[in-house]
């Protein structure tokens, strides 16, 4: 039995499971749309969606010591990216500022061809297309 067996492995290792989390991580926020399989877009939708609401928080009081600890988590979830934190808390948080949750999309593709994996379309609602 699996008693209290939290989360995906992946067929992977801890180190290898948090490096694909951070790629995967990355690309949605650079591009707001990839392409990927179902298990993988699942097992990142969560943790894109708190970095989002992390920034949200750091933009939502007027307290500067909060808003700087918001932009110091959010950049070490991010492997310390400038660019990245930059777009995150200028460009995404204000954009779902009113939108309580829910800032990512699953679109199903269907079966790859070489192994019949569930690809999937992973991206970020409200978009500029």
């Amino acid at each position: 039995m699996r008693h209290n067996v939290k989360g995906k492995s992946l067929n992977r290792d801890t180190k290898q499971r948090k490096a694909l989390r951070l790629a995967l991580a990355t690309a949605l926020l650079k591009q707001e749309r990839i392409k990927t399989t179902r298990a993988k877009a699942d097992f990142v939708r969560g943790y894109v969606e708190k970095l989002i609401t992390t920034a949200k928080r750091g933009l939502a009081h007027e307290d500067p010591n909060r808003a700087v600890h918001a932009r110091r988590i959010a950049a070490s979830r991010l492997n310390n990216d400038r660019e990245l934190v930059g777009k995150l808390f200028d460009t995404l948080a204000p954009r779902y500022q009113n939108r309580p949750g829910g800032y990512t999309r699953i679109l199903k593709l269907g079966p790859r061809k070489g192994d019949a994996a569930e690809m999937v379309i992973l991206e970020l609602v409200d978009r500029e297309a």
